[in-house]
C-alpha cells in the first residue's frame, strides 16, 4: 500500500510539475557555471609569527598588570584601520585590498597541552596573486604595525590610569580632610564627657550620691524622731511652737498681757457694784479691746510672715502661746531649729537626686558617644587609607611610564609559499548540483502544494472530517462519462452496474445510523464541483431500487435543471413562473421513467432571486406535502461556500449530508461550514467522500470508526488503495 504522503505528493507533482522543473534547471544551470569557470591561477602566501613578549624586570605592578592584558588581544584589533591604512602607505597599496587579503589567526590548541599554551601569539597572513616579494614585505609592515598597535595600546592603558587617579584624588583628599575635622570636632564638645567616662569619675560620682542621700536619710529619720519627742512633751507643731517661742520671748507682748490681766481683775471687782452701762466699765471694757488689738498687731509683727509660718486665731490664743516659761520656751526653740534643720535636708536630699539622675543620664548616652567617635575614627582610617592607596597607585603609574613596551614581538619572519588551487571536478560539481536541484524542485513542489490549501488525497479528507467529529457515511468511487460529448451528469441508472453498489451502501448506512424517522436529506457541499448533485442522484436512485417511494427536489435554483440526465424534460414554462410552478403539485413532480418509484421535481433556474423562492409559502407547502406523499426526499441544494440556501431549506429537513472530494475541498472553508453549522445547531448526518478513483469490484465500503461503531457495528473497513482525483468537474 502506497503511504499517504507519496499519494500527496504524486498528486502534487502532476499539478506542479513545470515549477519543479524550473526550480531543478535553475539549479543545474548555476552548476554548469560553476563546473564551467576556468582554473584559478597559483597565489604567493606571506605567513609570520607574533608571540608575546616577554619585557624585562619591571619596578612597578601597574607596569606589569598592563604587560598581562596587553597579551590579550584579538584579530579584530591587530588589523584596526590605522594598522591597515598605515601599511598600505608604505606598500603603496589601497587599504581595501590590504584587508581583504590579510587575516590574522591564532595556533590551533592541540589535545593533551595546556589550554593556556600559545596563548596570545597570532598567525599573520598575506595573499598576493602576483609578486611574492610584494606579499612577504606587506606581511612584515603588517607585523611591525601590530607590534607598534600592542605598544600605542598599553600606553593608551596606562595613561588612563593616571588620568583617572588625578581625577578622583582631589575628591578623595577633601573626604579624608572633611573626616578627620568631624573627629576632631567630636572630640572636641565629647571628649571630657568620654576621658571621664574611661577614668571612672562618672561611676565615682554616682556612687557619691547614692552614699550621699542615704546618710541624709538616715539624720533627717533621726531630727523627725527628736520633733516628735519633743511634739509629744510641748503638745505643739513645729509652726505652734515657733510662734509661742517668739511671743514669750517679746517683752512688749508680756507688757500688754500684764495690762490685760489687770484690766480683766478690775471689770471682774466692778461689775460687782456697777452696771455694764456705767461709764467706768465702758471705759474698761473699751481698754480691754483697745490691748487685744495691741496685741494681735505686735504678735503679727513679731511672727512675721503674714501669719503664714505660724497663724494668729485670737487673743486669748496669743495669751496662751506667750506665756511659756523658759524651760517650755527652750524646748519649742529646740523643736523650731530642727524643723529648720529637717527642711535643710530635704533639699539637699533633693538636690543629690538630681544630681545623681544628671549622671546616670550621662552614663547611659556614653556608650553610644564612644560608638559615635568610633564610627567617625573609623570612617577617617578607611578614607585615610583609601587616600594612601591612590597615592601609591599614582606613582606606580608614573614609574610604569618608564617601563611600558609592546606586548608582542615578531616570532618568525614571513615566509613566502605557494599556494595551488585543487583541480575542479566538473561530473562532481555536477552531480552534487543535480542532488540539489532534485531538493530544491521537489520542496518547491510541496510548498505550491501547501499553499493551495486543498485535501488532495482520500487520508486527508478523512483526517479533516475525524478531527471535526464527522461521521463518514460513504465512500464513493469515479464515475466514467461513458458519453464525452454530453454535459448529463453520470447516472447509476442501470441496477447490475458495479457502481450501485456503493450508493446502496450509502443508503443502508444512512437508515442504519438514522433509524426509520429519516425522510428528507438535505444534500449540499463546501465548495461547487465536489459532486453533491451526483451523489443527490444516485442516492436518490439507490433509495427507489430499494422499494422505497423516493422524490429528489432539485432545490438549486441558482444552476439549470439536470433532469435530462434522467430522462425527464423540465417545463419550458417553470423559469417564468417558477412561484406557480411550485404551486401545482401535480404539474412540478414528475416520474423518472426508467427507475421504478423515483420522481423529480426539476428546478426553474436559474433563478436571479432564488433565495426569495426558497422562503415562500409555496416551497413550504410543496415540501410539508411530499414528506406525508413519500419515503424518502432528497434535497439537492447548492453549495454553502456559494449562498446560504442549504440553511433555509434545513429547517425543513430531518438533517443534512456533507459532500467532499479530493482535489476540490478546501481546509479553510471545510472548517468555516462546520464551525457554522456547529453554532446554528443544524443537525449534520455525516459526510460523503466523493470522487475517489479506487478499485469498483474489490473494494470494501470505506466508514467513519464513530459511525461503524454507533451504528453498524462492522468491523473497520479496510484501505482503498491508491487514491487520486479526476480532473471532471462534478455539481
Amino acid at each position: 500500500m502506497t503511504p499517504p504522503f507519496v499519494k500527496r505528493y504524486l498528486i502534487a507533482l502532476d499539478r506542479h510539475k513545470w515549477a519543479g522543473l524550473a526550480g531543478f534547471a535553475l539549479i543545474m544551470g548555476a552548476s554548469v557555471l560553476v563546473a564551467a569557470q576556468p582554473e584559478e591561477p597559483p597565489t604567493y602566501v606571506a605567513q609570520g609569527t607574533l608571540a608575546n613578549n616577554r619585557p624585562p624586570v619591571t619596578f612597578s605592578e601597574t607596569g606589569t598588570q598592563i604587560q598581562a592584558e596587553g597579551q590579550v588581544l584579538s584579530p579584530e584589533i591587530l588589523l584596526a584601520d590605522n594598522v591597515v591604512e598605515a601599511a598600505a602607505k608604505q606598500v603603496d597599496a589601497e587599504p581595501d585590498e590590504v584587508r581583504r587579503n590579510a587575516t590574522v589567526e591564532e595556533p590551533k590548541k592541540e589535545k593533551g597541552k595546556n589550554d593556556n599554551a600559545g596563548a596570545g601569539s597570532f598567525i599573520i597572513t598575506y595573499r598576493d596573486g602576483n609578486d611574492p616579494k610584494r606579499a612577504a614585505e606587506t606581511a612584515k609592515v603588517l607585523m611591525d604595525g601590530m607590534v607598534e598597535q600592542s605598544r600605542l595600546i598599553n600606553t593608551a592603558r596606562l595613561r588612563a590610569i593616571i588620568q583617572e587617579l588625578n581625577q578622583r584624588l582631589p575628591q578623595a583628599t577633601k573626604d579624608l580632610r572633611t573626616a578627620e575635622q568631624q573627629l576632631e570636632q567630636y572630640d572636641r564638645r565629647e571628649g571630657p564627657a568620654l576621658v571621664a567616662a574611661q577614668n571612672g569619675n562618672v561611676i565615682t560620682a554616682i556612687q557619691n550620691a547614692e552614699e550621699q542621700q542615704r546618710q541624709l536619710r538616715l539624720a533627717m529619720e533621726g531630727t523627725m524622731a527628736q520633733m516628735r519627742s519633743l511634739q509629744q512633751r510641748l503638745g505643739l507643731n513645729p509652726e505652734q511652737a515657733y510662734a509661742s517661742s517668739a511671743l514669750s520671748a517679746d517683752p512688749i507682748i508680756a507688757n500688754l498681757r500684764s495690762q490685760l490681766y489687770q484690766n480683766e481683775s478690775q471689770i471682774a471687782l466692778l461689775s460687782q457694784s456697777l452696771r455694764p452701762e456705767h461709764p467706768t466699765m465702758i471705759e474698761l471694757r473699751n481698754q480691754q479691746q483697745a490691748y487685744e488689738t495691741l496685741l494681735q498687731q505686735r504678735a503679727g509683727e513679731v511672727v512675721g510672715g503674714n501669719q503664714v509660718a505660724a497663724p494668729l486665731v485670737g487673743g486669748n490664743q496669743i495669751r496662751r502661746d506667750s506665756s511659756l516659761d523658759p524651760a517650755r520656751q527652750q524646748l519649742a526653740n529646740q523643736l523650731t531649729n530642727l524643723q529648720t534643720q529637717l527642711d535643710t535636708m530635704r533639699q539637699q536630699m533633693a538636690s543629690a537626686a538630681r544630681t545623681e539622675q544628671e549622671m546616670r543620664r550621662e552614663y547611659a548616652v556614653l556608650p553610644n558617644k564612644q560608638l559615635e567617635r568610633t564610627r567617625l575614627e573609623q570612617q577617617t582610617i578607611l578614607k585615610r587609607t583609601f587616600y594612601d592607596r591612590m597615592q601609591a597607585a599614582l606613582v606606580d603609574a608614573k614609574a610604569a611610564e618608564a617601563e611600558t613596551a609592546s606586548s608582542l614581538t615578531i616570532a618568525k619572519a614571513p615566509e613566502v609559499s605557494q599556494d595551488a588551487k585543487p583541480a575542479k571536478n566538473a561530473p562532481l560539481t555536477l552531480g552534487i548540483g543535480a542532488l540539489v536541484g532534485l531538493i530544491v524542485g521537489g520542496g518547491l513542489i510541496l510548498l505550491l502544494d501547501s499553499l493551495e490549501g486543498k485535501f488532495y488525497t482520500l487520508e486527508d479528507v478523512r483526517e479533516a472530517l475525524r478531527q471535526r467529529e464527522i461521521a463518514i457515511l460513504g465512500v464513493l468511487p469515479l464515475l466514467p462519462n461513458l458519453d464525452p460529448y454530453s454535459d448529463d451528469i453520470p447516472v447509476v441508472v442501470d441496477p447490475e452496474s458495479p457502481y450501485a453498489d456503493f450508493y446502496e451502501r450509502l443508503r443502508s448506512n444512512l437508515r442504519r445510523a438514522e433509524g426509520k424517522t429519516l425522510k428528507v436529506i438535505l444534500v449540499t457541499s463546501v465548495v461547487g464541483q465536489e459532486g453533491k448533485t451526483l451523489s443527490a442522484y444516485n442516492l436518490a436512485i439507490a433509495s427507489a431500487r430499494a422499494g422505497r417511494r423516493t422524490l429528489l427536489v432539485e432545490a438549486d435554483l441558482r444552476s439549470p435543471s439536470q433532469a435530462k440526465s434522467l430522462k425527464v424534460a423540465p417545463d419550458p414554462d417553470s423559469a417564468i413562473e417558477p412561484l406557480r410552478y411550485y404551486g401545482q403539485f401535480g404539474d412540478c413532480i414528475r416520474l423518472v421513467p426508467d427507475v421504478e418509484n423515483l420522481y423529480i421535481v426539476p428546478s426553474p433556474g436559474p433563478q436571479r432571486q432564488a433565495a426569495a423562492i426558497l422562503e415562500s409559502s409555496e416551497i413550504r407547502r410543496l415540501l410539508e406535502d411530499v414528506r406525508g406523499r413519500f419515503d424518502m426526499v432528497i434535497l439537492d441544494t447548492p453549495s454553502l461556500s456559494l449562498c446560504n440556501d442549504a440553511l433555509l431549506l434545513e429547517p425543513y429537513s430531518d438533517g443534512m449530508l456533507l459532500v467532499t472530494r479530493p482535489g476540490y475541498t478546501e481546509d479553510s472553508l471545510l472548517a468555516e461550514a462546520t464551525d457554522q453549522l456547529a453554532e446554528s445547531d443544524f443537525r449534520l448526518l455525516g459526510a460523503i467522500i466523493n470522487g475517489v478513483d479506487i478499485p469498483v469490484q474489490s473494494v470494501e465500503p470505506l466508514l467513519d470508526e464513530e459511525l461503524t461503531a454507533h451504528a453498524l457495528g462492522e468491523d473497520m473497513a479496510e484501505d482503498l488503495g491508491e487514491v487520486a482525483t479526476s480532473t471532471r468537474d462534478y455539481r
